[in-house]
């Protein structure tokens, strides 16, 4: 389904498709670096039906890339096999507090040898490496809550770190410790002001930080299924938290209101704690379906000591989807890489731009990569050099939408020659539509 007349994410490159596919006819370009053995993962709200009332609420489909020995086997794409695939409900409402009705639309990364498809309001669904659903995920039945689509794993102790903020009643905010053996070991209660939609959060070696932000609960909107507003006479703040602390050990740093949908990274220096994220200034501006303001990179420095908050605009330019190299995720990195975001102010949708920034997290210093005329590009994902720890010492891959020829590709940029033409692009037998969050998932990462 293409439908050119309905809202916008039904039409163009981001309408859903409806058919599974599978090829292994794959045209390559370049130089695919033999190191890279896994696969490329990137989920997305697509709904079953073609149409749906909100991109958010799409039903979850994964497009996956298999690398192996310099050579591209086959892409394919496949529904997450959620209740809403396989027994759908005529009244939506009426799966209302169900956590195994997710749709595993909006991230995919691996834990404890499972592939994990994320949303925020229900638990997670397992795939394999083939994409074929295995089920949901509830860590043993030891989940009572829903979990974020943006939990944080710790390259150090290896724990899943995660929160759920989906919930009517007081404590607004769950924090859910997960060790890398998969089994829940701590699930802490925190009481907010208010329910608000807490999209991301941030870890360093010792804490948590989460971002109370004033995007809260608005009853009256709860039919539009995204029943969230930006109320700015609300206080906006961050909260640190011991990473084995309990609710009261939390402090709150209060700042002026602002939204957030992703951090980039975060790490301690003495007694400051610096989190990058990409920050604008209100969400949803008209309604829920309002994505016409962006957000540029920010770096806030929380003083422990002094109880102080300073906030800097790293950049002027639009960007967001940031990531770094997993093995610095909470750790201090010099690199972060955001994708362009363009449209500001003129159009309802989010529009990812034709280009990849790679920020000096130090200097400030930005290197753009040119993804091409016509393009859109899409979060982009860090693959290291396995056998190395150095930051940069890997590639990003990237999903690319050609919008003149309707065609989609996978590039593989060199990190540490960014600026420069892909080593690789993988030609894909299929337009991908534009989604949400991926990763690259090594086949050491499941076995």
């Amino acid at each position: 389904m293409n439908d050119q007349s309905g809202a916008w994410f039904l039409r163009g490159n981001w309408a859903p498709t409806q058919q599974e596919r599978t090829s292994t006819e794959l045209k390559i370009e370049g130089t695919i670096p033999p190191e890279l053995n896994g696969v490329y993962l990137r989920t997305g709200p697509n709904p079953a039906s073609g149409t749906g009332d909100h991109w958010f609420l799409g039903d979850g489909m994964v497009h996956g890339i298999r690398l192996s020995n310099g050579s591209a086997e086959w892409y394919r794409n496949r529904f997450v096999q959620t209740p809403d695939i396989t027994d759908p409900l005529t009244d939506p409402m009426g799966g209302l507090g169900d956590l195994r009705r997710g749709k595993g639309n909006t991230h995919v990364m691996a834990h404890n040898k499972k592939i994990l498809c994320l949303e925020e309001a229900h638990w997670p669904w397992a795939i394999d490496s083939e994409l074929n659903t295995v089920g949901c995920e509830n860590f043993d039945d030891a989940l009572p809550c829903s979990m974020t689509a943006h939990p944080k794993v710790c390259p150090v102790t290896g724990e899943l770190l995660a929160f759920s903020y989906f919930s009517f009643q007081q404590p607004f905010l769950q924090y859910i410790r997960i060790g890398a053996d998969g089994k829940l070991k701590q699930l802490e209660g925190i009481e907010l002001p208010e329910m608000v939609m807490m999209h991301d959060f941030n870890i360093t070696e010792n804490y948590v930080i989460f971002m109370d932000l004033p995007l809260a609960f608005d009853l009256d909107l709860l039919a539009s299924g995204i029943p969230f507003r930006f109320k700015r006479e609300n206080q906006a703040r961050l909260g640190v938290m011991p990473r084995t602390g309990s609710a009261n050990d939390i402090r709150w740093f209060e700042i002026n209101p602002c939204y957030v949908f992703h951090q980039v990274n975060a790490w301690e220096q003495g007694d400051v704690i610096n989190l990058f994220v990409s920050k604008q200034d209100s969400a949803f501006g008209t309604d829920s379906g309002d994505f016409s303001e962006v957000s540029r990179l920010h770096r806030w420095q929380i003083n422990l000591a002094t109880g102080q908050v300073t906030e800097e605009k790293v950049d002027d330019r639009p960007g967001d989807f940031g990531r770094v190299n997993d093995k610095f995720v909470g750790k201090a990195s010099q690199f972060g890489y955001l994708m362009a975001l363009d449209g500001e102010g003129n159009s309802e949708e989010p529009v990812y731009g034709p280009k990849l920034y790679q920020y000096d997290l130090i200097s400030g210093q930005c290197n753009e990569h040119n993804l091409g005329n016509g393009t859109r590009g899409a979060e982009p994902v860090y693959a290291p050099v396995p056998s190395s720890n150095a930051e940069n010492d890997g590639w990003i891959l990237c999903l690319v939408h050609n919008e003149h020829n309707n065609k989609s590709k996978l590039v593989i940029i060199d990190a540490d020659n960014f600026s420069a033409a892909p080593v690789a692009s993988i030609e894909l037998p299929y337009p991908v539509p534009y989604g949400a969050h991926g990763n690259w998932i090594a086949d050491q990462q499941l076995n």
